[in-house]
């Protein structure tokens, strides 16, 4: 009795000590799971900024990935799904965030890429012209999943169908982890460095 009492108690230890070891990372008031379950895959927090604005924080965003990348080219060919989660830390008109997403691909994608991608982009910026304004707290997801594609969720809704093309995610993703970043500090953390 006293053995069986032991091993339960001892597995009961165990589990406690799982479930502390499942940590947060705390960006500008906005919690991170370090780990997510993201449709049966387990994604690891790769990094977490803060995006400024001069001196003003626009948002904190966290990075998910199969594995760890330090570089963009090792997030861009990374396999699996992937996840941008970015949580507005200050009010913004959503039309004005959708001009800037368009712009950012814009600064970081070749230009034989750009007339493959504006039928995306036209439709990412309706999804934020849909929305008016995003106020802080409110978050959205960018995220690739294989066989479906890049699927954008706003304020836990998903926006309409997938976008099918690899490309697409592609050329969000250089928004903040491109040659001209939206903010530099911000690349590093999400690469992790």
């Amino acid at each position: 009795m006293k053995r069986i009492r032991n091993l339960m108690l001892g597995a009961a230890l165990s589990l406690l000590t799982a479930v502390s070891m499942a940590a947060t990372v705390d960006v500008s008031g906005v919690k991170m799971e370090d780990t997510i379950d993201f449709r049966g895959a387990k994604l690891e927090l790769n990094g977490a900024g803060v995006r400024y604005k001069a001196v003003f924080k626009v948002y904190a965003a966290g990075l998910y990935l199969t594995k760890k990348a330090s570089t963009a080219e090792e997030v861009m060919v990374a396999t699996g799904p992937k996840r941008l989660s970015i949580t507005m830390l200050r009010e913004i008109d959503s039309a004005e965030l959708g001009k800037l997403f368009t712009r950012g691909v814009e600064d970081n994608s070749p230009r034989s890429e750009m007339s493959k991608l504006i039928p995306g982009l036209m439709r990412m910026s309706q999804i934020f012209s849909d929305q008016k304004k995003l106020l802080p707290g409110e978050n959205f997801l960018i995220e690739w999943v294989p066989g479906t594609g890049t699927v954008i969720t706003v304020k836990g809704k998903v926006q309409g169908e997938p976008f099918k093309e690899p490309e697409f995610f592609n050329a969000l993703m250089r928004i903040w982890l491109g040659p001209n970043p939206a903010d530099w500090k911000l690349k590093d953390a999400l690469l992790g460095k």
